[in-house]
């Protein structure tokens, strides 16, 4: 939120008392508590004028945390984000005699001048390198009477809204990512970002997935720990700095250091959760018959038989909305028309090997027979009146469920169970953005407004804790469209409503690119696009496209997305995308393992694996699928294609080379134009790399060890380790192969396991 109108003035009808001395200071163990006021040029100065408290922790090793304070006496009903802490990694010295304080965790120092009237804030590295902090009025509250609380005859007792602000310094070049799935630029300089929860589609600044994390190009990432409506001007108010507000008395945020991007991830999902792992199953090709479409059993019948003699592996098929009746969202029955014998349907749908998943939401509608069950027994969000909330913006007369209510929460279960029972593998959860603030509450008190946000993680666990139960650990998965953070423990999430062009492709990616650099590993978006129907040439590209990312679903509105409605070339694009995506599985499962350990995605920004290589923090159309194989999507009817090749560490190991072709090689450092037919795509190669990789498989599930292939491209500077993962138990490992280089770098030696060795780039 802006306050200021340029460098010189407030908004009117603002005020900000800016903090400008530490008045005093004290230590505890690993915890420093400043008194922080305004200007002090006499005892007088201490009057009428507002103080901030500042509380310095470190939850984790090379994070600092900054608490600030101005009135501590609201009553504080939650929710919090759960936040994983751990001691004895802080460091305090305070030199008196110079007025310097300093607060070191690991590699990350926080310097405070404390001399009188000098407040500054430093955070850097141990090598000296500043990377952010507090310069000149840069910590403040702010007064607003902009708000219908404010009545002028209340004199000087009229309320005026509070916000918290903070501002954190950004250097020359300095880029800023992250904030969620966010569909505009990859580089968020210039933007305007509210972390709000919307259901706005994936063509605006509205966001289904809002994260107050942020990473810089500098080396660190800041994470806000607020589950409300948190606003922040990158770049977009003061020409220097991020700007930080949040309405109410108290801000904390943690500055979260990183020798790369990497690093940074790492310990950002150390503070707020390790992403879950996902079975081998959901990374086949899912299927729906869209939204609006005919669900009944001879049509889903011919589809599933049309990818059976086309020869196109299928996994999952899912049921949309419409499985249930009008009306009637959610109440888990299918409708007696449709599917007259829906435990028969589902088995029927299982002995072809299929996993089955379908849509909820966390809404009942009024003319669902669940919803006097939920007025009676109090499963509802309340006004505060004690009546039920409702409204018809998506079903009539809607309730939604109060997940704070642990007895709401088993009632939801429990039919959810009752699917499972019937042969249900996955849900869709849909929704969870549309959650009233004012005017309700909640059945443990929790304050409404930072409710809003934090409703879509309770209601992605409650789903995905459910399935986990039954399944065991790692076997669940959820099909998310909101989420918050922390919200990588119950993966998937998918990237929205987005149209059938081109451009919404761009966005979905870089959206998908967005939510990765927060600490999220899978991500999937709508083959095809969601809205309206994609001309052929835009299908083959986007199948191209969706078959590279960690999760596949054809999935539409009011179209089917089987390919022979576009055409039998669209079959046959269809089917060497999912064959090349199964032959990748060992790979994609040894890379997913990566992710659960240290926060790295499956699909990565560039930069997050390049970050010597300054020309790739800008570029937002291409990406890393794993660790070995760059992706350059395209984006154009004529298949037409520009793309950079990254430098490699050590570009001694040799090229890049084509998946396609082996012979074609390609210089890091250099832009390409090609024109691709719909049969290829650039994915290239990166050099002095060892990728796993199995033909012989028709299933991601499929025996692990027997035929594995690996695809050497270059020399190899040092050993390769290979993990062949469990198919059946993602977090397992059932061997490790270690590779390495003769010393004329010609002969490839493999220790661990009988494979077949591929060489390229020779």
């Amino acid at each position: 939120m802006k306050f200021t109108e340029g460098m010189w003035c407030l908004k009117e009808g603002v005020q900000i008392e800016w903090m400008s001395n530490v008045e005093r200071l004290r230590t505890e163990k690993e915890t420093a508590h400043l008194l922080l006021n305004k200007l002090q040029r006499h005892r007088g100065d201490t009057l009428n004028s507002p103080t901030i408290s500042a509380r310095i922790t470190s939850p984790q090793e090379g994070i600092i945390g900054v608490n600030l304070v101005h009135w501590a006496g609201r009553v504080d009903n939650g929710p919090h984000y759960h936040l994983n802490a751990t001691e004895g990694h802080a460091v305090i010295d305070h030199d008196k005699s110079s007025n310097k304080f300093n607060y070191t965790s690991g590699p990350l120092i926080l310097d405070v001048n404390t001399a009188t009237n000098a407040l500054d804030f430093v955070f850097r590295s141990q090598k000296g390198k500043k990377l952010t902090g507090h310069s000149f009025r840069s910590i403040g509250y702010v007064a607003d009477q902009r708000t219908e609380k404010h009545r002028y005859e209340d004199g000087i007792y009229a309320e005026k809204q509070g916000y918290m602000l903070a501002e954190l310094d950004l250097g020359v070049g300095e880029r800023v990512y992250g904030l969620g799935e966010r569909f505009g630029p990859l580089v968020k300089n210039g933007q305007t970002v509210d972390m709000w929860n919307e259901d706005g589609g994936t063509s605006s600044e509205l966001a289904y997935k809002n994260i107050p994390f942020y990473m810089s190009s500098k080396g660190y990432g800041v994470f806000v720990n607020h589950p409300g409506k948190v606003s922040l001007e990158v770049q977009s108010e003061r020409t220097t700095r991020v700007n930080i507000s949040v309405r109410g008395e108290e801000i904390e945020y943690f500055i979260v250091y990183g020798e790369t991007p990497k690093d940074v991830l790492r310990r950002y999902t150390a503070l707020t959760g390790r992403p879950a792992l996902v079975p081998s199953w959901s990374y086949n090709l899912w299927l729906t018959t869209s939204f609006t479409t005919n669900y009944d059993e001879q049509t889903v019948t011919g589809f599933l038989d049309g990818f059976r003699n086309r020869d196109i592996p299928l996994g999952v098929f899912h049921f949309d909305c419409f499985w249930m009746k009008s009306y009637q969202w959610c109440d888990f029955q299918f409708d007696e028309e449709m599917f007259p014998d829906a435990i028969g349907y589902l088995k029927r749908l299982k002995e072809r090997g299929l996993r089955i998943s379908v849509w909820i939401n966390p809404y009942v509608g009024q003319a669902s027979p669940l919803f006097e069950e939920g007025k009676k027994n109090g499963y509802f969000i309340k006004h505060t009146d004690g009546s039920v909330w409702q409204w018809d913006f998506w079903q009539a007369g809607m309730a939604v469920v109060d997940f704070t209510n642990p007895a709401a929460c088993d009632w939801y279960n429990s039919h959810l169970e009752r699917l499972m029972e019937m042969g249900v593998d996955s849900f869709k959860t849909d929704f969870a953005e549309r959650i009233p603030v004012r005017g309700v509450k909640y059945h443990n008190g929790a304050d409404p407004e930072r409710m809003h946000n934090y409703y879509a993680l309770l209601y992605n666990r409650i789903v995905y804790e459910t399935l986990n139960n039954r399944v065991g650990r790692n076997q669940g998965l959820l099909f998310a469209r909101s989420t918050a953070p922390g919200g990588q423990a119950y993966p998937v999430h998918w990237g929205g409503d987005c149209e059938s062009t081109f451009e919404a492709m761009a966005e979905s990616l870089r959206g998908g690119l967005s939510l990765m650099l927060c600490g999220y590993i899978f991500w999937a978006s709508d083959i095809g696009g969601f809205e309206g129907t994609p001309p052929p040439a835009l299908y083959k590209r986007w199948v191209q496209f969706g078959l590279l990312s960690s999760h596949s679903r054809l999935h539409g509105s009011s179209s089917f997305r089987v390919p022979w409605i576009y055409g039998e070339d669209c079959s046959a694009v269809l089917r060497d995308c999912v064959k090349r995506k199964i032959l990748l599985t060992p790979y994609i499962l040894a890379e997913a393992l990566c992710g659960h350990r240290d926060g790295t995605p499956l699909m990565r920004a560039l930069f997050l694996e390049f970050p010597q290589d300054l020309n790739t923090y800008a570029i937002d159309t291409q990406y890393m699928f794993g660790s070995n194989l760059m992706v350059a999507p395209v984006f154009s009817e004529e298949g037409e294609v520009t793309f950079y090749v990254p430098r490699a560490e050590d570009e001694a190991n040799g090229k890049w080379v084509s998946w396609f072709d082996h012979s074609k090689s390609y210089e890091g450092g250099q832009w390409y134009t090609e024109t691709h037919g719909f049969d290829t795509m650039p994915i290239l190669v990166r050099p002095g790399t060892v990728t796993v990789t199995n033909p012989s498989l028709k299933a991601p599930g499929d025996n692990a060890l027997e035929g594995v292939e690996l695809l050497v491209n270059g020399t190899l500077a040092a050993e390769a380790t290979i993990e062949l993962v469990d198919p059946s138990q993602t977090d397992q490992v059932l061997k490790t192969l270690r590779v390495t280089c003769g010393a004329d770098g010609a002969d490839v030696q493999v220790e661990g396991h009988d494979v077949k060795v591929i060489r390229v780039g020779q």
